[in-house]
């Protein structure tokens, strides 16, 4: 019941954060350069259909009018529809949504079954060769993360692993040009074509999904690997686990309560890296043209498109918003001082 409390607590407070957004949202698109109506017809249009088509899209009315009209519109579920390719933004957004979710997702798998490992076995303080490996690769990954912009990572993986090795390939899309999509089930491709059976399209899809999926998780996953790494350390040298060794306790127990006392502050700095990724992804499914929400995002700005640009805002403040609540429900289930605080 506290539980369902404190969830009930969190999705009310989503509510006024979820308005506040779209007025913010709704103006700052408005203060874009640029005549929506003028882009759309064109710089020889006449003057005549310019203001008629502004007039159509309402933009000769007040901010506080349209606002209204958009609000009314968003509670009904209506995003509004494109004026450069004059198609619904939900639809678009359902339809781009699984390419951005199966990146993120990807590569956030990669930080947690890759580099968190590493940022384990590199904060232990054994003298063995694997652990004095494991340190000297967290310490050159320690100065390259956060260094390397991601679109010049994205680049430099096109280059070697795709021009000169022919290890991957390019940057043609979720799949290769010739190959036909699975069925959409999930919308994910590669688990798609693993239901189809599909296993030629499933290597296309994954390898594909590869080179991007390791930039962002490159980019990204350093804080989640500094802060596991720096937790654990501290958690190794703290005055209850001296004492746990000094009792005779397994090892493996010993570690085990050492992983958890160092969890909440690495859960914490997941949360926060899993809703940059969001951002992230932004960049990274240009160069590896993916035809996600983050690249329809790009597309909307650079042709003053109102509509696409205030959906993705709004599909990514929720995103955010979904992820700190995970966040904070895994805080709440293992650190007892955060699940009494909230009762």
């Amino acid at each position: 019941m506290r539980t369902l409390k404190y969830i009930g607590r969190r999705l009310l407070v989503l509510v006024p954060q979820l308005f506040l957004i779209s007025i913010i949202t709704f103006t700052l698109v408005r203060m874009l350069p640029g005549d929506p109506a003028r882009l759309e017809l064109g710089p020889l249009a006449p003057q005549e259909g310019v203001e008629l088509l502004r007039h159509q899209l309402r933009l000769d009315k007040p901010l506080p009018q349209q606002y209204i009209a958009y609000l009314q519109r968003l509670l009904q579920g209506d995003f509004g529809r494109s004026w450069v390719n004059s198609s619904s933004v939900a639809e678009d957004l359902l339809v781009r949504a699984p390419a951005t979710l199966e990146l993120i997702t990807a590569g956030m798998l990669i930080v947690l079954v890759v580099m968190v490992p590493i940022a384990l076995l590199s904060a232990s303080p054994s003298r063995g060769w694997l652990a004095r490996a494991m340190r000297r690769i967290s310490f050159g990954y320690g100065l390259l993360a956060g260094a390397l912009p991601d679109f010049w990572l994205g680049l430099v993986l096109i280059f070697v692993f795709f021009s000169v090795l022919g290890w991957a390939p390019g940057p043609e899309g979720r799949l290769a040009i010739l190959d036909l999509p699975p069925e959409r089930v999930t919308g994910f491709y590669v688990v798609d074509t693993l239901l189809a059976g599909n296993f030629d399209t499933f290597k296309s899809a994954l390898s594909h999904l590869a080179l991007p999926a390791v930039t962002l998780a490159f980019v990204y996953g350093g804080p989640i690997f500094k802060m596991v790494r720096a937790s654990m350390e501290a958690a190794l040298r703290s005055d209850y686990t001296i004492y746990a060794e000094a009792l005779g306790l397994p090892r493996r127990t010993v570690l085990l309560w050492a992983m958890r006392n160092a969890a909440p502050p690495a859960v914490v700095v997941t949360g926060v890296v899993a809703g940059y990724l969001l951002g992230g992804a932004v960049l990274i499914e240009t160069v590896f043209n993916l035809n996600g929400i983050g690249q329809y995002a790009v597309q909307s700005i650079t042709t003053v498109d109102y509509a696409p640009i205030q959906g993705f805002v709004l599909v990514a403040a929720v995103f955010t918003m979904m992820v700190y609540l995970i966040v904070d429900l895994l805080q709440f289930m293992i650190d007892p001082r955060v699940s009494a605080r909230a009762s």
